[in-house]
């Protein structure tokens, strides 16, 4: 770990294991600003305008990663994450801290935990209730990623009317998603949602994504993101363990965790686990994506995988 000056701000920490590197933000946060192959470009969004600043009561999207609660609630989940944050290092791991939140008594923190022999990491999202009473909430993790590419949801295993008499899953859609924007691929295994530059309109959805494995592909590289889905429980958002948005900017590849009543000093916790691939070709259709993304998709989930 790496103390640096980033974009503005000088209390950034750099992480890396030769095959990732990581940049975090502790002028304010929790933010992971940079993720990427080593020598290599950033996968997430930055908003270069917003790069550097620090306090005020306005929220700013900065871009990186970071960890919100849902459901999404404009006093809840947009309170400002302006100010610093504390870091510190554990056995193998980097933990950052925001101090509690006034408005709603909950404390965020995420840990960091490189692989030693991989392109990966993995990213334990942690929500503290210090409230004298319960509340209830879901950890939300949200990537903000660099523009030009393509998510992808992976829907739960097909099959017959004979089979299948009851739903399967649930995909949920907001007041302005428009399932014929061109942007979106709603195949038979996959939910696909393209980024454009020359959009206008924004678009979401969310599903019930029981495989545990969301992705986007950019420029010849996959983001594969894994998370576990705990079969029973109440997700927020109409039942979505996984969520898609996208403007004219960028694209946000979210996941979240079931919904929990906590009691005072009760933590909820949401892991997500990273990986990074090269020479990988933007998927066209669902045949692409079970050529090039499915194995990987597979074989991270059976380990941690091997080095891009």
């Amino acid at each position: 770990m790496e103390r640096i000056t980033y974009k503005g701000w000088p209390n950034c920490y750099r992480l890396s294991n030769g095959f990732v590197d990581l940049i975090v933000t502790t002028d304010v946060g929790p933010r992971i600003i940079y993720f990427g192959l080593s020598g290599e470009w950033n996968e997430f969004k930055e908003y270069e305008e917003m790069l550097g600043l620090v306090g005020g009561d306005e929220w700013r999207v900065y871009g990186g990663h970071r960890l919100w609660q849902a459901p999404e609630d404009p006093a809840r989940t947009y309170y400002p994450d302006n100010g610093p944050v504390a870091i510190e290092e554990h056995e193998g791991a980097v933990r950052l801290i925001q101090p509690v939140e006034p408005p709603t008594g909950v404390q965020k923190e995420i840990d960091l935990i490189l692989s030693p022999r991989s392109a990966s990491v993995t990213v334990t999202h942690r929500l503290r209730n210090t409230n004298t009473w319960v509340v209830e909430l879901a950890p939300w993790a949200l990537s903000v990623m660099a523009p030009g590419g393509v998510a992808i949801l992976p829907l739960p295993p097909r099959g017959s009317h004979r089979d299948y008499l009851l739903p399967l899953n649930t995909i949920a859609l907001w007041a302005y998603t428009d399932m014929s924007d061109p942007r979106w691929h709603w195949g038979r295994q996959y939910v696909m949602l393209y980024q454009d530059a020359s959009a206008t309109q924004e678009q979401k959805a969310g599903a019930m994504v029981t495989d545990g494995w969301v992705a986007y592909v950019r420029e010849g590289h996959l983001f594969l993101k894994l998370f576990d889905y705990i079969e029973g429980a109440s997700y927020p958002d109409l039942g979505c363990s996984a969520e898609v948005y996208t403007d004219a900017v960028m694209l946000e590849l979210e996941t979240l965790g079931p919904l929990a009543r906590l009691e005072p000093g009760g933590v909820a916790e949401h892991v997500e686990r990273w990986f990074l691939f090269r020479d990988v070709p933007t998927p066209e259709n669902e045949a692409d994506i079970d050529e090039y993304i499915l194995p990987k998709a597979q074989a991270a989930m059976a380990g941690w995988g091997e080095a891009p």
